[in-house]
């Protein structure tokens, strides 16, 4: 498996914010928009809020292996952003990937049926 790239730079985060498409659930937010560059890159945000540096890596470790099952049946150019939620430490990876991929699927960035094999 291939590694997916990751967004580092703040004016990337910022064009998802602002030019992307945006879904919510309670366990994790999802913005999505056509990358300038080759493949899938992703970026992952935890605040504060959420509770210490442990609980917020905790929570970018789950989001990270999550998108790694997904990662296969991503298609096309995208910049996507995960931005985690409270609910999003109570998680195991594999709770996750359903809402990861339901959350893709009506983004765009997972087409038809492909993610299918997840559930």
């Amino acid at each position: 498996m291939s590694r997916a790239l990751t967004l580092k730079q703040n004016t990337e985060f910022h064009r998802a914010y602002g030019k992307g498409k945006v879904k919510a659930s309670p366990r994790l937010v999802t913005y999505a928009v056509r990358g300038r560059g080759p493949g899938c890159r992703i970026g992952i945000t935890a605040a504060k809020k959420l509770g210490s540096a442990v609980e917020r890596n905790r929570c970018r470790r789950i989001i990270r292996a999550a998108f790694s099952s997904v990662y296969p049946f991503c298609s096309g150019n995208w910049d996507i952003v995960f931005v985690a939620r409270f609910k999003t430490k109570q998680l195991k990876s594999c709770d996750l990937v359903p809402v990861m991929q339901k959350h893709l699927t009506e983004l765009g960035v997972i087409r038809g049926n492909a993610g299918a094999d997840l559930k």
